[in-house]
């Protein structure tokens, strides 16, 4: 039976009703992507507060924890897309499965490995450490990543810490100095730099409980300057914070740190857990954790299944909310600065394409490691070694063709190739004859254990005094390597000397053959009892894919040596500040542990208690010669807001190309607050040809002569007198001069 059409009207206006509804409904919902033009702050911030108004409780919390090992969920229905981090610091690591640890299996994703961060901060150069940045982040941006997880800013304060070859040494202004350009360089991709561990995460042993107990001024002194700076300098989109505990509350979620980061700094991006760094869903919620990784594992080795759900920023956090125990705020500021880290990342209209494993990137690699290589000893100037026909130069050491990218925890990368040091020598030294032997060998690297070596030590021994008899020149390439309790995340080193019996090799070897070298290859200081037995030595650190060819060029002499000490070597491990304290002080006892040396770390230490050490921060030698004169102030006399210039002029008075690092500390005169002796204000890195000359100007703000006053819970800088010293080296200053504020 047909009904009339007048008794449809009532039906037909209410179905057009709910379609005019629909249309209106679906023209609330925002346009997500953006147009070039469109990348203004003002612009960008109005469209977030647009999405968290139709975002449901349910899609905010989803965003806040990870939805797999390396990503957190997007929204589907609205292509709001997932995010995509990666470690590391020195190279992008390669796929990890969705949820395990195991490598994923992917043909398609080796890559450049650049040196690491020890030996970007001995370079003393903040613009190569910004081509470093770029290069890395284009290695990301091709690998289709969002954020890379580095770079690593904690403070060399022991030797022991397995985790110091990721960090860039001992100083604050230093490493203030690298990271900003580092990150700048990162964040051009757009790609996101993830500085880390905030904060006080200064060792690995016990990493995941020890309670840190630092003042305040250490803690604004020496810790945080370098976080702060990639804040407030760098304007760092993403931080991570730390598994130790500060004042005995997780760092992750502290409160005290929380306040430090967000409201005095006003830093506007994403905290990132470390993996399973978060404890509490109130204190995550509370204090500032925006994205939850990792939780149900130990980092890297085990792991709970599918644990996504009941992370603390989960169900959890969904239930505290809809209970009324947590504000439906504190998901809401979460969301505003996950999706900025999405407008500044995977949805940059403006981003380009990124590359991997090119030229460029190599050679990036390759200047770094030359720029960052140490030369500490050239006795009767052992080097460089010129390559000659009738010359046999022996190679001994397991580290002349280790695999130095593999271990060493979540930095581990695999490279496109990795270049040894055996392999880059014998292509550089085409006329001299090359022979290898291994001297002592150790088991692969791998997490969190120790894996037996497989070949008979004392033969090994045998035959390296057998090839070193052969050999004008023996050059032993040996040092830490990346396994567990050596230069490696997960603990730290049992001892401060040389491992696998090298300190007897080296001793054998120097009963018959004394034109010995050694080739250092660590993240990290070690005991030197041998020091005499060597001609020359140079610190390597480990340099990645391009390491062989970086040492070639500078045992050979085609690149003139210029890197300087990022952290000083003591030559008793008693005489690092961490240990005269007693193991309160380092490793702690377990629960506790008091920074008893408060603002004396590094060579604020040496220098403060007159301890010689046997090598000094900032000391590296070259095969050419310079001299520095003239230093002179532009005033007696300024007051607190004003620039203090210091001129001075280098000469290169050797006979070759060559480039020096001048270094600029200062003191204060009888201050009325414990301050060290000197304190790194200001460096330059100055190349001359041979018989050049340069006048230099460093410009120091008087303000960054303030201490942490602990009155007043900020900053202050002393009336009186002060000193300025320029040298070389934090133990070699050529001038001190004095002056006043006022």
């Amino acid at each position: 039976m047909r009904v009339p059409y007048k008794k449809n009207i009532p039906l037909l206006i209410f179905v057009l009703f709910l379609h005019i509804s629909f249309m209106k409904a679906q023209h609330k919902i925002p346009q997500i992507q953006l147009e070039k033009n469109q990348v203004s702050t003002a612009f960008i911030e109005a469209k977030i507060d647009s999405i968290i108004a139709i975002l449901t409780l349910e899609e905010k919390v989803a965003m806040t924890h990870a939805q797999s090992k390396f990503s957190t969920k997007g929204v589907e229905r609205l292509g709001i897309p997932e995010v995509w981090m990666s470690d590391g610091p020195h190279g992008v690591r390669e796929e990890i499965s969705w949820d395990a640890w195991e490598n994923a299996g992917w043909t398609n994703d080796a890559i450049t490995a650049f040196p690491a961060l020890t030996c970007l901060a001995a370079s003393f150069n903040p613009e190569l450490a910004g081509k470093y940045g770029f290069s890395l982040g284009e290695e990301a941006r091709y690998r289709k990543k969002d954020v890379l997880l580095g770079p690593g800013v904690n403070i060399y304060r022991t030797p022991m810490n397995g985790r110091n070859f990721e960090y860039l040494g001992e100083d604050p202004f230093l490493a203030s100095a690298m990271v900003v350009p580092y990150i700048k360089g990162v964040q051009e991709n757009g790609i996101a730099a993830c500085v880390k561990h905030f904060a006080l995460n200064n060792q690995e042993h016990w990493r995941d409980k020890i309670n840190v107990e630092v003042s305040d001024r250490a803690l604004h002194e020496i810790y945080l300057p370098a976080f702060k700076a990639a804040v407030q300098k760098a304007n760092v989109w993403a931080l991570m914070g730390a598994y130790n505990k500060f004042r005995g509350q997780y760092a992750t979620h502290n409160k005290i740190l929380h306040k430090i980061l967000k409201a005095d700094w006003g830093f506007n991006g994403v905290v990132i857990s470390d993996w399973s760094s978060v404890h509490s869903t109130k204190e995550a919620a509370l204090y500032g954790v925006d994205m939850e990784m990792g939780t149900g594992t130990d980092g890297l080795g085990t792991t709970t299944n599918n644990h996504y759900q009941h992370y603390y920023l989960a169900n959890p956090f969904l239930k505290a909310i809809k209970n009324g125990e947590l504000s439906e705020d504190l998901v809401d500021d979460k969301v505003r600065r996950i999706l900025r880290l999405i407008y500044r990342t995977n949805l940059n209209p403006n981003r380009g394409l990124g590359k991997m494993n090119n030229k460029e990137h190599h050679n990036v690699a390759r200047k770094v490691a030359t720029e960052g290589i140490v030369l500490l000893k050239n006795e009767d100037n052992f080097f460089p070694i010129q390559d000659k026909k009738g010359l046999t130069i022996a190679v001994i050491g397991e580290n002349a063709t280790r695999d130095m990218t593999q271990g060493g925890g979540s930095s581990q990368l695999k490279p496109l190739f990795e270049i040894s040091p055996l392999q880059g020598i014998k292509e550089r030294y085409k006329n001299a004859t090359i022979i290898h032997t291994m001297g002592y060998e150790t088991g692969a690297s791998v997490y969190d254990e120790i894996l037996p070596a497989t070949l008979n030590q004392d033969s090994l021994y045998v035959k390296a005094i057998e090839v070193a008899k052969k050999a004008d020149i023996v050059l032993f390439i040996g040092g830490l390597n990346k396994s567990h309790h050596q230069d490696s995340e997960g603990d730290d080193r049992e001892v401060y000397d040389l491992p696998y019996g090298q300190e007897k090799l080296i001793n054998g070897i120097s009963e018959v053959n004394k034109n010995l070298g050694f080739l250092l290859v660590t993240g990290n200081a070690v005991k030197m009892p041998w020091v005499s037995k060597t001609k020359g030595i140079l610190q390597t650190w480990y340099l990645g894919s391009m390491a062989g060819h970086a040492i070639a060029d500078i045992v050979s002499g085609d690149v003139n040596p210029s890197g300087k000490l990022p952290f000083s070597f003591p030559k008793e491990l008693n005489d690092n500040a961490a240990h005269a304290f007693g193991e309160i002080s380092y490793p702690g006892d377990g629960v506790n542990q008091e920074y008893t040396e408060d603002i004396l770390v590094g060579y604020r230490w040496f220098d403060t208690r007159k301890i010689k050490p046997q090598y000094a921060f900032g000391y590296g030698m070259s095969y050419t010669d310079f001299k520095i004169t003239d230093i002179k102030l532009d005033q007696e006399k300024y007051t607190k807001n004003d620039q203090i210039k210091v001129t001075f002029n280098v000469a290169n008075t050797g006979d070759r190309e060559g480039a020096e690092v001048v270094q600029v500390y200062v003191g204060k005169h009888k201050s009325k607050v414990k301050r060290a002796l000197k304190e790194l204000k200001g460096f330059t890195k100055v190349n001359l040809e041979k018989g050049a000359e340069k006048t230099v100007t460093i410009s120091i703000d008087a303000a960054t002569l303030a201490y942490y006053n602990t009155e007043i819970l900020n900053w202050s800088v002393e009336d009186g007198t002060y000193y300025l010293y320029v040298g070389n080296a934090s133990n070699n200053i050529v001038k001190k001069i004095k002056f006043s504020l006022f």
